[in-house]
């Protein structure tokens, strides 16, 4: 409290030993002035200044004191010097009588707490006394502090008394500030200051003195640990929030966290506090060692590197507020601080710390949940938390994923724009394999790693980006094109930049990023797809795979098979590939084969299976197609050995036919003269007849079936799907699909080996009645021929005027007759009918599996081969529901 001065002259120089001559003479060493020079106003400023109230602004109590000095020898590199001062220091404290006299050697200085030892309760009860009459009462703060060595040794417990109590030995005269006292004596004055108004200047220090009485329960002998000051508290605090351990806040490897050490006396509600705020300096300790391991990761790659990176840019940010605490609870250590401030307090730095420790918390949390992730998978996880429901949280996600997304938005963008996979810590969802050859560019070389697309972006989203670099990449290097595609310059000058990053965390379907990535897919699409087509002739290739392969040109088809079929009823390992080859050029040149493209018809050939024991030419011979270049992507190797199978197939049907052809042709033009001349045979030819006749109609309704439904139709499917299609992969599928299909229905796939096996043996059915026919037709033919002599014969002798036989060889005639009607028809009449019976149980067991098969179109062939219930008639299985519903309840 200022008091009222009064104006003092200057004394001349006096050998006086007063206090106002040494000022006087202070103050003319400090101007330089010289005796007899006036020096009252500079004089009377020094008294102003001593009278007032200002305080020191360190603190007032001898451990600060020690604290100081301390530091101040560290700063000097005497750190041993240091240490002996700490062991001389806690020695004093340790020796009760000698701390004692210590208090009482520093009166007139009185800014250092006195010690009071814990063995002499008869000075806390004169304490008490003294507040009593005095009308003192104290207000303990209840917080403790300690401080570190230097060299790490730990310190022996002390005792301080709180700042508030009067050094021993001392008046309340005394407890008034060294200044104020001074100045009084310079003065001269006798002001009566009361000391219970007299208040440091210390701010957020409490007053040491009030007017209220100091209760008689506060006594030293029940403090049994530290009593410390916030300063202390807050520096050990400060310490804890960068992960290092404090004085008294250690870390517990136990509880894993920091604790207040608990043999220092801590109100429970300020040690709730303390360890609260502590929590801040685990998560920092866990961010950080995240980002430090991670950092001298390599194989974490670019998106892991921006975590670590926007990690980092918290932690900055979080250093930012420690340098800000630092500077708040540091105090000045030298000169005089004209009404500090004050230190920070607990619940300062409690209210500082609210929203660093929720933001830490999250960065925790997030390290936790982004433990062995990378790429897309770690882009993914924290894309999971940017759905918090607080905006700050929400925000705080939000800028770390714009981040970690921004690499992959680069990754995709040289992918989309230019077919470049940079991708060397493969964290990107396209996978490429360096090893394979360009010719399985399309369907190997480039896959998704499902594993590391973003939970941004949607499956569709990421095929579509997979075909967007797959497409350019096929036309450079298998198509050999690099023109560039049209609509792509404005696209690509701006895909590099931050602000992009948006676009790509669009999660709307219909949004931005859905447009580029629709944009550039239709516009690399459309330049692949037009290249196909006009300059690899696409479409042209796959009509002739039809003609060809699938037996759509009917007279080369035809004509084909009459130019081979001398050659393809020898044996197998008789046919020659040149000879075949040579037959096939003549046929393409004698049909409307020979008007297709050039570049077509070399590409066809002539191809021998393997060869088998027994096989026939028949057995072995095929068609082929060569590809090569863009178009074998959809004609695979694996295509055409399906290919290769359907036109075993088609070839093996068409035989049939071909054969039956002949059958009809051979009984037109036998039957009638031999039932003239043999009439015995007739009940055997219509036999024969009737047989052919349902052999016919088998064949005749298969090749319908084959030929109309399932490859006519199924290949005008294929050509309407392949001229809508908007990319390469689509005309793949659909192309699949096609050949999917016709195996399925052409009894191919696996579902229909057991009907295929049953088809084989009617089609052997067939080949035999036809080998059965040419050898009774032979030995009927024979037998006309026979009778047919003996008749021009009888004519002969007629006309030259002679008997036309003897009775010897009418005789022979008989016996002739009579052994072929007794031998060759009964044996051929069985033969017929076991060949009969074969053919009706083989079509019967065939109608019945055709029946329980799961695809319509195959029970509806079985309704056409039976149009009218024969079969049916004769076998009770198709008669009854049983088939139906099995089938039914296998669809189910």
């Amino acid at each position: 409290m200022a008091s009222k001065h009064v104006t003092i002259k200057a004394p001349h120089a006096d050998p006086d030993d007063s206090p106002a001559a040494l000022l006087n003479q202070l103050v003319r060493q400090i101007l330089r002035k010289k005796d007899g020079e006036d020096v009252s106003e500079h004089f009377q400023y020094a008294v102003k200044f001593l009278s007032s109230n200002i305080a020191p602004s360190v603190a007032k109590d001898e451990f600060h004191v020690a604290e100081k000095i301390k530091r101040k020898l560290a700063r000097e590199s005497r750190e041993s010097d240091a240490a002996h001062f700490l062991e001389l220091h806690r020695k004093l404290q340790s020796q009760h009588s000698g701390a004692f006299i210590f208090g009482r050697g520093l009166p007139n200085l009185a800014t250092s707490t006195p010690f009071v030892p814990r063995n002499a309760p008869h000075r806390a009860t004169q304490l008490s006394e003294l507040g009593m009459s005095t009308g003192l009462h104290t207000h303990s703060s209840g917080i403790g502090s300690g401080i570190s060595s230097i060299t790490g040794s730990s310190i022996t417990p002390h005792s301080y008394a709180p700042g508030y109590l009067m050094t021993p030995g001392i008046t309340l005269n005394q407890q008034q500030s060294v200044g104020a006292r001074l100045g009084q004596m310079i003065s001269g004055g006798s002001r009566s200051t009361n000391p219970s108004l007299t208040s440091t200047a210390k701010g957020g220090q409490r007053s040491h003195t009030t007017r209220q009485a100091l209760p008689a329960s506060v006594g030293m002998g029940d403090n049994t640990s530290f009593e410390v000051t916030d300063e202390v508290i807050v520096r050990d605090l400060v310490y804890v929030f960068q992960g290092i351990e404090g004085k008294y806040v250690k870390y517990n490897h136990t509880e894993e966290a920091f604790r207040v050490d608990p043999r220092v006396g801590i109100p429970r509600t300020t040690r709730d506090h303390i360890h609260k705020m502590a929590e801040l300096g685990w998560l920092f300790q866990k961010v950080k060692k995240y980002v430090e391991k991670r950092s001298q990761d390599k194989s974490f790659g670019l998106v892991g590197q921006s975590f670590t990176a926007a990690l980092q840019h918290e932690l900055t940010e979080y250093y930012r507020l420690l340098a800000v605490l630092e500077a708040q609870q540091q105090e000045p250590e030298e000169g005089l601080d004209d009404r500090s401030s004050g230190a920070l307090t607990i619940l300062q730095l409690k209210v500082w710390t609210v929203e660093p420790l929720d933001r830490m918390k999250w960065l925790a949390i997030l390290v936790d949940g982004c433990k062995n992730k990378k790429g897309g998978a770690l882009a993914s996880t924290i894309h999971s938390y940017t759905f918090h429901g607080d905006p700050v949280v929400q925000k705080l996600f939000n800028h770390i994923l714009k981040l970690v997304a921004f690499p992959l938005k680069q990754m995709m963008d040289k992918w989309i724009y230019d077919g470049l996979l940079e991708d060397k810590y493969h964290e990107f969802f396209v996978a490429a394999n360096p090893s394979i050859k360009d010719e399985n560019l399309w369907h190997e070389k480039y896959t998704l790693r499902k594993s590391m697309i973003p939970s941004f972006i949607t499956m569709n989203q990421a095929k579509q980006i997979l075909l967007i670099g797959k497409s350019i990449n096929f036309l450079r290097q298998v198509c050999k094109d690099n023109t560039p595609i049209t609509g792509r310059a404005a696209q690509t000058e701006s895909h590099d930049r931050y602000e992009d990053v948006e676009v790509f965390l669009d999660k709307d379907f219909d949004g931005q990023f859905q447009t580029v990535i629709d944009k550039a897919y239709q516009d690399t699409s459309k330049k692949l797809l037009d290249v196909l087509h006009l300059r690899y002739k696409f479409l042209e290739h796959l009509k002739a795979m039809r003609r060809y392969l699938l037996l759509g040109q009917g007279d080369f088809i035809k004509h084909l098979m009459d130019l081979l079929k001398s050659d393809l009823v020898k044996p197998a390992q008789f046919l020659y590939i040149h000879t075949l080859t040579s037959v096939l050029e003549t046929a393409v040149r004698a049909t409307n084969a020979q008007y297709d493209d050039t570049e077509i018809l070399d590409r066809l050939d002539v191809r021998l299976l393997e060869i088998s024991h027994g096989d026939t030419g028949w057995d072995v011979f095929s068609l082929d197609y060569h590809v090569n270049g863009p178009i074998s992507t959809v004609f695979t190797p694996h295509c055409k050995i399906l290919y290769l199978r359907v036109f075993n197939f088609l070839w093996r049907a068409k035989r049939m036919e071909y054969i039956l052809t002949q059958v009809w042709k051979d009984q037109m033009c036998n039957a009638r003269p031999i039932m003239k001349d043999i009439p015995e045979l007739s009940t055997l030819l219509h036999h024969m007849h009737m047989v052919a006749g349902e052999m016919v109609h088998f064949v005749h309704q298969m090749q319908y079936y084959i030929n109309f439904e399932v490859m006519e139709c199924s290949y005008d499917e294929l050509w309407n799907q392949v001229n809508n299609a908007t990319d390469l992969d689509k005309i793949i599928s659909a192309h699949e699909t096609f050949l999917e299909t016709i195996l399925m229905r052409a009894l191919l796939d696996e579902e229909s080996q057991p009907l295929l096996t049953q088809l084989r043996v009617i089609f052997d059915l067939v080949v035999q009645f036809q080998g059965y026919q040419q050898e009774f037709f032979k030995t009927s033919l024979e037998e006309l021929e026979r009778r047919r002599g003996d008749e021009k014969a009888i004519d002969e002798r007629t006309e030259k005027g002679k008997w036309g036989t003897t009775e010897l060889e009418e005789a022979e005639k008989r016996r002739l007759q009579k052994e072929f009607q007794r031998n060759f028809i009964p044996q051929e009449k069985a033969r017929l009918k076991i060949l009969s019976q074969s053919l009706q149980d083989m079509v019967q067991k065939f109608l019945v599996m055709l029946a329980g098969h799961s695809d319509d179109s195959l029970r509806l062939l079985a309704v056409r081969l039976d149009f009218n219930e024969v079969y049916r008639a004769k076998e009770p299985k198709l008669r009854t529901p049983q088939v139906h519903g099995k089938r039914k309840k296998r669809v189910l």
